[in-house]
Parts: C-alpha cells; sequence; structure tokens
C-alpha cells in the first residue's frame, strides 16, 4: 500500500513539473511589420494603416489614418497582450488614441480602443503580407 501511495505521489510531482514548465513556455510575440487596422467606433468604422517596430517589449511605430493623419506611437508587447498609444491633432483639437487587445495568431489581433472624451470603440487588425 505504501508503494503505491508512493508512486502516486511521484506521478502528481512529475505532472505539476511538467504543467509548470509548459506555462512558463508561453509563445513569444513579434508585432514588426505594416498592419491595417478596422476601427467601429460612434464614429463610424476606419481603416487606419500602422507600422510597429518591436524590441523586447518595448513598441514603437508610425500610425495613419484619414482622420488623425500620420503619428507617431508607443506602446509594450507582453504575452499576448498589445497595447499602444497614438497622440494626434483633429482638425486643432488634440486627440490621444489608447488601443489595447490581444494577440489572435501571429497575424490578427482584436481589441478596443479608447479616445477620452471622443468615445470608445473596437478594432481588429490584420498583418499585411
Amino acid at each position: 500500500m505504501n508503494r503505491i501511495v508512493s508512486s502516486i505521489g511521484m506521478m502528481a510531482a512529475v505532472l505539476c513539473a511538467g504543467a509548470v514548465a509548459v506555462a512558463g513556455q508561453s509563445a513569444k510575440v513579434d508585432v514588426t511589420g505594416a498592419w491595417t487596422f478596422t476601427v467601429e467606433s460612434a464614429a463610424g468604422t476606419s481603416m487606419p494603416s500602422v507600422t510597429f517596430k518591436q524590441e523586447g517589449e518595448k513598441l514603437t511605430g508610425r500610425y495613419s489614418s484619414a482622420l488623425v493623419g500620420e503619428a507617431e506611437l508607443a506602446g509594450t508587447v507582453k504575452d499576448q497582450t498589445i497595447t499602444f498609444t497614438v497622440a494626434g491633432n483633429v482638425q486643432g483639437t488634440k486627440i490621444e488614441l489608447k488601443y489595447a487587445g490581444t494577440m489572435e495568431g501571429k497575424d490578427s489581433m482584436k481589441g478596443k480602443l479608447s479616445t477620452g472624451d471622443f468615445g470608445d470603440g473596437t478594432f481588429t487588425a490584420k498583418r499585411n503580407k
């Protein structure tokens, strides 16, 4: 009986150690490259172009849309989560676009957009091939 209990205990320890090792190996995400976003908000649908440059968790790049024009972006990528901010100017009014989303595979993402007083929205994005 002690042998059985001991064997079960060892198997449980091995299984737990394996689960911890797998959990620690989250997939590395690299969003570097050109992306096309589809943004849905109270203002309607827009399709900004975004070019990301990722170095570790640090994210920089360029944002281009009909409403905001060209603007720099900065943010982070941690595990499957991406966040970035775009500071723009719309008809003389400063606006800050805050994107927060999750990766869905290596070539797509989705999430939410916050624009402060200008309302919120949702987005999907696909990497340009």
